[in-house]
């Protein structure tokens, strides 16, 4: 199948989740007119140099362990308030369109590894010859891993062979999924704190592939005004003493936290970036509470104690409120472009460029958001060639 506009394939591991839904809606939105791309980094002003693909000509597709109707989804999100109303009617033929590309997820002991990721990697050949796409991006936005144990299998190729020879399963799934990506010439992003491509083993996958890679874990709310805040206290020599933050969360995303494991791989990538930011190190718990009620709403309160001259103690409080799948989905839809960008480029390995975009970025060691946002608006409009 041949088209006359070159189109790019967006690829999303949880395909039925709330992030994967918007997703699809928006896109959908934005091609009909009905959408304005509120949130979308790529449409700043200072990114009109990049060349950069059109969203109308990004394709979604995916994997999903659960057979959800994007419709369905899509409908459960107008009445949660968190899409337009009236969306999933003026997108429904799309969103049916978006659930036909979905093929059956990984299972972690469901099947062979080996032969999963072949098999997952087929689905993105057959995705891109069947659509007509000249690349795809996969983009993780599944639900979050527990931390890894390392493992040989982590370390090396030979060693991953040897466990799979053995009938072992060493990867998590989200490393499985990144090496199917690689094995089928796609990007990989992982937009959650699961390990993904940051497992020495996926290196190797990446580099025979030559494919770039991203991650992770989106900074979407608490640590997004961290990355900013924090950087004031150091500016201005206040000396920082605490900072403690309460998270809560409804949905999938709060319910899959509630497990301590999953609950621990967030919080350690939540915690990533503060001391680098402050220069020293702080006191000061972080808790992260399932609250179903909540729904798709996520609610972060944060208490920051300080000293300014001569010893005086003060507070800093703030409280966050907001729709997770609303601020995560624009950034997904920007990053696309941008790895799509760093396909065309021949670029691979990790993009430290795209640490704007996360709370424990690849490949790069800056955390505060303004120097990220100079670095990824040099990278996107002057080339490869840039760095940190």
């Amino acid at each position: 199948m041949t088209f006359t506009t070159e189109r790019t394939g967006l690829w999303l591991v949880g395909a039925g989740g709330s992030v994967a839904t918007t997703v699809a809606a928006g896109l959908a939105g934005l091609r009909a007119g009905v959408a304005a791309p509120i949130g979308l980094v790529t449409a700043q002003a200072a990114l009109e140099g990049a060349d950069l693909i059109d969203t109308a000509d990004l394709v979604t597709g995916g994997h999903d362990v659960s057979n959800v109707s994007l419709a369905k989804r899509a409908e459960a999100l107008a009445a949660a308030g968190v899409i337009p109303h009236d969306l999933p009617g003026l997108i429904a033929h799309d969103l049916d369109e978006a659930s036909s590309r979905v093929r059956p997820g990984y299972t972690l002991g469901a099947e062979d590894q080996r032969e999963a990721v072949d098999r997952l990697a087929d689905d993105l050949r057959e995705f891109r010859e069947r659509e007509g796409l000249a690349r795809v991006v996969v983009i993780n936005v599944s639900s979050t891993e527990a931390p890894v144990v390392p493992q040989p299998a982590h370390a090396d190729r030979q060693a991953l062979d040897i466990a799979w020879d053995a009938g072992e399963s060493p990867l998590p799934p989200s490393s499985v999924y990144a090496a199917a990506a690689f094995a089928a010439g796609c990007a990989f992003v992982d937009f959650t704190p699961s390990a993904g491509a940051r497992l020495p083993v996926l290196g190797t996958f990446a580099d025979e592939a030559g494919m770039p890679w991203g991650g992770s874990d989106g900074k979407t709310g608490e640590t997004l005004l961290k990355s900013v805040l924090a950087p004031m206290f150091a500016m201005r020599s206040l000396d920082v003493r605490s900072w403690s933050g309460t998270n809560l969360l409804g949905g999938g995303d709060g319910a899959t936290l509630a497990s301590p494991d999953a609950r621990q791989s967030k919080i350690d990538s939540k915690a990533a970036g503060l001391e680098a930011l402050l220069g020293h190190s702080v006191e000061g718990p972080l808790h992260i509470d399932h609250v179903a009620d909540l729904g798709d709403w996520k609610t972060a309160w944060d208490h920051v104690t300080f000293a300014g001259f001569l010893g005086t103690r003060m507070t800093l409080q703030f409280t966050w409120q907001g729709c997770d799948s609303a601020l995560a989905a624009p950034l997904v839809i920007d990053l696309a472009r941008l790895l799509d960008l760093a396909m065309r480029r021949g670029e691979s390995g990790p993009l430290p460029a795209l640490g704007f975009f996360f709370k424990d970025p690849a490949g790069l060691d800056e955390h505060a958001l303004a120097p990220q946002h100079d670095l990824l608006v040099r990278w996107a409009t002057e080339g490869a060639d840039v760095r940190p």
